[in-house]
């Protein structure tokens, strides 16, 4: 009878979790699309759908949950934060398709640094909430990945100096952009989680 009027212990951690894995799944299609196969620019919006699937049950779990494995406003943040750098990526495809402009070598390059970012923020949150050093260990990792896209942006930019094309320049610097904007996104992601593993200390 006692149990009637315990709250919900809704697994909110996993589903995080599931969002993360999501997104990994999504930036490996988008390594893909990246180094060529534009086939797997649908996969990366699908997964980026998919992923928008995890994010409403999230903060809809989160709306009944009488308590919380970490804060709730961290919770809620990472979610959001995680669904920036999949969406990211997903605008990177969209715009590469409506300029014409297909990814080139540097795209490859930072596209596949963003996924080992993102394959650490989904070790980072694996970790959240039981193994605060691993959790924060692979924070900064994704950090040192997503600060690697950072030089390949600007050996690129400074590349296109030497492009005669102004339509190629545009639309390749506008692409370039959008690169450094997920890792800003990865970043950002990354630090919340330091964030969240501080306030629980």
């Amino acid at each position: 009878m006692s149990r009637w009027f315990l709250p919900d212990d809704p697994d909110l951690l996993g589903n995080l979790q599931r969002q993360a894995a999501v997104t990994d799944a999504g930036l490996r299609a988008f390594v893909a699309w990246a180094a060529g196969d534009a086939t797997q620019g649908q996969v990366v919006r699908d997964l980026e759908h998919d992923a928008d699937g995890e994010v409403r049950r999230l903060r809809t779990t989160l709306r009944a949950a009488f308590v919380t494995p970490i804060d709730a406003e961290d919770l809620y943040a990472l979610s959001a934060r995680l669904d920036a750098v999949l969406n990211g990526a997903k605008n990177i495809v969209g715009e590469a398709e409506v300029m014409a402009t297909p990814p080139d070598e540097p795209c490859a390059r930072m596209a596949a640094l963003l996924q080992a970012a993102t394959a650490r923020l989904l070790a980072a949150v694996t970790t959240l909430g039981r193994d605060a050093d691993g959790a924060t260990a692979a924070a900064d990792a994704a950090v040192h990945e997503a600060r690697q896209v950072e030089k390949v942006y600007r050996t690129a930019m400074s590349a296109l100096l030497a492009e005669d094309d102004l339509r190629v320049v545009m639309s390749r610097r506008e692409l370039y952009r959008r690169f450094a904007r997920v890792a800003d996104d990865v970043v950002e992601v990354a630090e919340r989680i330091w964030y969240a593993v501080v306030k629980e200390s």
